[in-house]
């Protein structure tokens, strides 16, 4: 059985999410495999200033950390409360493709992968559209600087995220985050649609299980 996370980079409610399903993927590693695919939130077709999605950010995160226990860092948030000075432009792209250069390298850490680009976004506030902002995880991931940043800017990984973006449409996931479990027989059955936590996420995926392996 496959669980698929379907989250992006950019969503403050998957970073808020995020210790929840790194708690799950740590207790079923040895039952499940874990699968980590990109949505593409944000993906206009000329890039636009972060300013109107930090008005929003600006009401949504005390939110996330009320109900999620998460914090957002310092240098994130300077861009959340400055809307007219910050000089982002958001795209979930370059994101997603880091992701497929680093889940090709670490297959069994996608989780983990997926955590440490939204916490150098929300809480480091490096700005994920800046090939910049992966350079201190490659060592981590054991991933050659050189090799990174040639995949980075290629076509083909670029198409390896475009297709993650098309499959999580195709899976029908209205939000982020999504968590569905895949069994043998391609059924899927939908855990998550939005923030969810931990116990309830346990006790559907429990259920799960249970009518799969009847």
């Amino acid at each position: 059985m496959t669980l698929y996370y379907c989250y992006d980079a950019w969503c403050g409610w998957c970073y808020g999410f995020s210790p929840v399903i790194k708690r799950i993927a740590e207790e079923y590693k040895d039952r499940l495999t874990f699968e980590v695919l990109s949505g593409g939130m944000i993906r206009p077709e000329t890039p636009q200033p972060f300013g109107p999605i930090a008005r929003y950010v600006q009401t949504a995160y005390t939110r996330v950390e009320e109900l999620t226990g998460i914090k957002f860092g310092e240098d994130f948030l300077w861009h959340v409360l400055h809307p007219d000075e910050t000089d982002w432009f958001p795209d979930s792209t370059m994101a997603a493709v880091a992701l497929c250069i680093i889940k090709e390298h670490a297959p069994d850490r996608q989780v983990e992968a997926a955590f440490d680009l939204q916490h150098a976004l929300n809480f480091e506030g490096r700005d994920l559209t800046d090939p910049e902002a992966y350079r201190h995880l490659l060592p981590k991931y054991g991933i050659g600087e050189e090799s990174f940043y040639e995949k980075l800017h290629s076509e083909e990984y670029k198409d390896q995220a475009l297709y993650e973006f098309a499959l999580v449409q195709q899976l029908q996931v209205k939000g982020f985050p999504a968590v569905l479990l895949q069994s043998g027989d391609l059924r899927f059955y939908l855990l998550a649609n939005g923030y969810t936590s931990y116990d309830d996420l346990k006790a559907r995926l429990e259920q799960a299980m249970g009518n799969i392996e009847k």
